[in-house]
């Protein structure tokens, strides 16, 4: 029988991989320019498990990254065996700003907007929706969404020039967009609900009860609250803090305050 096995274990002619991975390469720069940058195994993993649309995936490895998804992500192990196609490592780098060390790359179709604005603006919210107000950290905005998909956030809004899609937030984010709703919005854009904005004068926040369908504000670590979002706030809240020290990182204010939130919530995750 003529032909070469597959990882697949399918049969096909000599040049049959080679023919996949330029078709592969072809759909990916046609749709690089629109689509969102999937970047390593686990932003595509997190991206599979809810619902992204994913029209190319690539890997340095094939075999190597059906071995991570059959140890860490069995849920998606064989959607994720399927959609990948194996390139030369020399490719995969001249399509990506820089090659992740899992070797794993894809495209997916970013949500749609009144979908997204639809979940954010929902009455009666049994999550927050955090916002960050002006960010400037690419990093931190996207651990800032990785935490508002573990606790299960309605969504991550952003105001100011920072776009919450950018490749970078992605990548810091792990792919989670996709698990809650991402956007951008000017402070007279914000969906209603009451806002707790946290700054340094307000109400210590362990004695409160951040209600499920709050809007929770923070500013950047430099600038702290812009003025148009305080004069929207309803109540400035406080983490505690020893004197001395500045301030949390971004990330972490998020963290210590959804936990809060969670600790006195029944909708959070977890909860009986």
């Amino acid at each position: 029988m003529s032909g070469t096995s597959t990882a697949d274990g399918a049969h096909g002619g000599p040049h049959e991989g080679a023919d996949d991975a330029g078709r592969a390469v072809r759909a990916w720069r046609r749709a690089a320019d629109a689509a969102v940058l999937l970047d390593g195994f686990h932003a595509l993993k997190h991206a599979l498990r809810f619902g992204a649309d994913v029209p190319v995936a690539l890997a340095v490895d094939k075999a190597a990254a059906r071995a991570l998804a059959d140890d860490l992500a069995p849920d998606v192990a064989r959607e994720l065996a399927a959609r990948l196609v194996e390139v030369p490592g020399d490719v995969l780098r001249s399509l990506v700003p820089r090659l992740h060390p899992t070797g794993v790359a894809a495209l997916a179709g970013r949500p749609e907007r009144a979908g997204n604005l639809a979940a954010i603006g929902r009455t009666g919210r049994t999550t927050p929706v955090i916002v960050l107000d002006e960010p400037r950290n690419l990093g931190n905005a996207g651990a800032v969404i990785r935490l508002a998909a573990g606790y299960g956030a309605t969504g991550v809004v952003t105001t100011g020039s920072l776009d919450p899609w950018h490749p970078t937030v992605v990548r810091g984010g792990a792919g989670l967009h996709f698990a809650t709703a991402v956007e951008r919005l000017a402070v007279d854009e914000l969906p209603a609900g009451p806002l707790y904005a946290l700054d340094p004068e307000g109400a210590d926040i362990r004695g409160l009860t951040l209600p499920d369908d709050a809007l929770l504000a923070f500013g950047s670590e430099r600038s702290g609250l812009s003025g148009a979002l305080r004069a929207r706030a309803d109540h400035l809240v406080s983490l505690p803090m020893r004197p001395q020290v500045s301030s949390y990182n971004l990330a972490t204010s998020v963290g210590m305050t959804l936990f809060h939130w969670s600790a006195h919530s029944t909708r959070a995750p977890g909860r009986p």
